[in-house]
């Protein structure tokens, strides 16, 4: 069996509180870098920083996007987010509604 990754992607970004991440949100969606973002507030977080094991209340971020557009993305996004190392995974889009993908890849026009 195989799958087509469709020129798509979801990714995922972790920031500090609500207000980064709505204001990180607003920019990469006014700009055109991602049609949509949810922002999901009450995310906890356990993990090694520097080795000491750390926990964090966050707010993650799902970021809809085109392929193409993932490179200036990604470069917006670390001069936006105040973390030292940003979380940005990006995930593939196999497959989803027809009517939501052709809105995003017309940007979230």
């Amino acid at each position: 069996m195989t799958t087509e990754t469709l020129p798509f992607r979801l990714l995922l970004s972790a920031c500090a509180d609500a207000a980064t991440a709505e204001q990180i949100a607003g920019t990469l969606v006014e700009e055109g870098l991602a049609a949509c973002v949810t922002l999901l507030p009450g995310a906890r977080s356990v993990y090694r920083w520097q080795g000491k094991l750390e926990r964090a209340e966050e707010c993650l971020l799902l970021l809809k996007a085109r392929a193409d557009d993932y490179p200036a993305l990604e470069r917006r996004l670390l001069e936006l987010h105040p973390y030292d190392v940003p979380e940005l995974l990006a995930l593939p889009v196999l497959a989803g509604n027809p009517a939501y993908l052709k809105w995003l890849e017309a940007g979230g026009a």
